[in-house]
């Protein structure tokens, strides 16, 4: 009895890898799975804000459909209707306007 004691006792380095071998892989699937992809989401917005030029369709994150009319550092003017521009915050844009949500008074 007391020689499987010492043997299991000896054995002590391994199993802290052992212990620590799953939280390894379950950070290494975090990782594939959701902090990567989440962060070539944010590197793909900000290359979009990066890129807005006069005259693209966009949809803000409060709902407004709009064409940029003006480009500044950090804003851009919209025009969301007749004779109404609207100044945005440049991170505000949430992307472009899909094809189906196009305006019907045009």
């Amino acid at each position: 009895m007391n020689l499987l004691f010492v043997l299991a006792q000896s054995g002590g380095g391994s199993s802290i890898i052992v212990q620590l071998l799953p939280l390894v892989i379950i950070f290494l699937i975090f990782y594939f799975l959701l902090i990567r992809p989440e962060q070539k989401k944010r590197q793909k917005h900000e290359e979009y804000l990066n890129n807005l030029q006069k005259g693209d369709k966009v949809v803000t994150n409060g709902g407004l459909f709009g064409t940029i009319t003006k480009v500044d550092q950090s804003t851009v003017k919209l025009d969301v209707g007749k004779n109404t521009n609207v100044r945005v915050a440049r991170n505000q844009i949430q992307g472009p306007q899909s094809d189906e949500l196009e305006d019907d008074d045009e």
